[in-house]
């Protein structure tokens, strides 16, 4: 059986190439347009040729999501957008609007669709009738469970299909809200989302003109509508039984850190096989509680009463611009300081080494004890021969 597809968000071209650096098989992005995730940088017409043309030069792919609900006035302009994407040969376009995929099959015919999980794909009958109107693949309903996946791909085998791992997720079905649109006028389904399910609610008896009451399952308050994070890194293997093609990571705003740390423990697990350590690196970005959420059945606790997100165990100390001679060049992301003990972050084997810092000079070539100027470049001494792309991390000691 071959392994499943390893498919990374990319919210920038910057992240795209991090994406892949760090194992990723494909990324799915967004341009400026048409994209549910608006508030992300996303790509321009030369970033998006840039992006592919990088991709497919490294037998790589890139999916592109225009997974808005479309209304009339979209058209001439997705009309143009999607014979852009077929002429600079994208990997495939995902969908969720009847209307939007009609209109891909007649205006860029080589142009593989997918359907987002936005279309709420819970059943056979309805990939079924997604593979009979042309879509190569369909992005599962998170709210599958494995084996309702397993019935899906029996009964329509050439159809491929794609499931979310790892990520945040949302209180409503499919991402399919109105609760943004509603309290702020930014549609969720057009690429607005406010997200006002991660907000501390409160109740009161309008009726009566009582007072605003807090709802209160700890200290903290309650978030009726806040969900836990998605983690399936213990449970890959049945996902890939059960048929699924694409193993997907949400996070087209996540950080250059939170990507290469996911991406990294997922192309491990993969590859080398399940283990509590490389589950732990899921622990060491910003998150909120994990979840497995559908996966084995019903689940009544995938709210996260946490008004906030988790730290991490590690902080994003430095990215690595170079290395030569026992010198390594990084560009600065978190203050630090001659002597400080940084562990690497790489797809290579010096994954996991610690270094100490020693001997830093800044871009100047003047002796710098202190690492402060955010961004700026600064070289100390360094045994592994690291590359471009990798990064320096400290562990946060108890109470940070």
């Amino acid at each position: 059986m071959n392994k499943p597809e390893l498919l990374a968000p990319a919210g920038n071209l910057k992240k795209l190439k991090l994406a892949f650096y760090y194992g990723a098989d494909a990324v799915y992005l967004g341009g400026k347009t048409f994209s549910l995730r608006s508030f992300a940088e996303n790509f321009n017409d030369e970033e998006l040729a840039e992006g592919i043309a990088y991709a497919h030069a490294r037998g790589k792919r890139v999916y592109i999501a225009a997974n808005i609900f479309a209304r009339n006035s979209d058209f001439p302009a997705l009309e143009g957008y999607f014979r852009r994407l077929e002429a600079l040969h994208a990997d495939g376009v995902l969908v969720s609007d009847l209307g939007v995929l009609r209109l891909v099959k007649r205006v860029a015919p080589r142009l593989a669709v997918h359907i987002s999980t936005q279309a709420n794909t819970v059943n056979a009958e309805a990939a079924a009738m997604y593979y009979s109107l042309g879509a190569s693949r369909v992005v599962l309903a998170r709210e599958l469970s494995v084996a309702e996946i397993a019935e899906i791909h029996a009964a329509v085998p050439e159809l491929e299909l794609e499931a979310f791992i790892h990520g945040a997720m949302c209180i409503s079905y499919s991402g399919r809200c109105y609760l943004s649109d509603y309290i702020d006028g930014r549609s969720s389904n057009r690429g607005a989302c406010a997200q006002p399910c991660r907000y501390a609610w409160e109740i009161r008896a309008k009726e009566r003109k009582s007072d605003w009451l807090s709802l209160e399952a700890d200290e903290r308050g309650t978030y009726l509508l806040n969900s836990k994070d998605l983690n399936m890194s213990a449970h890959l293997p049945a996902l890939w039984g059960a048929g699924i093609a694409s193993l997907k990571i949400e996070g087209r705003m996540k950080s250059e850190y939170y990507l290469a740390t996911v991406v990294n423990a997922y192309r491990r697990i993969i590859d080398m096989g399940y283990s509590d350590a490389l589950t732990a690196e899921l622990e060491t970005v910003t998150h909120r509680e994990y979840t497995t959420a559908y996966a084995f059945g019903a689940n009544a606790r995938t709210t996260s009463v946490q008004g906030s997100q988790y730290a991490g165990s590690c902080e994003f100390i430095a990215i690595v611009r170079g290395w030569y001679s026992g010198r390594v060049t990084v560009e600065m992301r978190t203050r630090f300081y001659e002597g400080d003990v940084l562990e690497i972050l790489a797809p290579s084997s010096c994954f996991g080494e610690l270094v100490t810092v020693s001997n830093m000079q800044d871009a100047e070539g003047a002796v710098c004890p202190d690492a402060k100027r955010v961004q700026a470049l600064y070289t100390f001494d360094c045994p592994f021969a690291l590359q471009e792309g990798d990064i320096l991390r400290r562990r946060r000691r108890k109470g940070d």
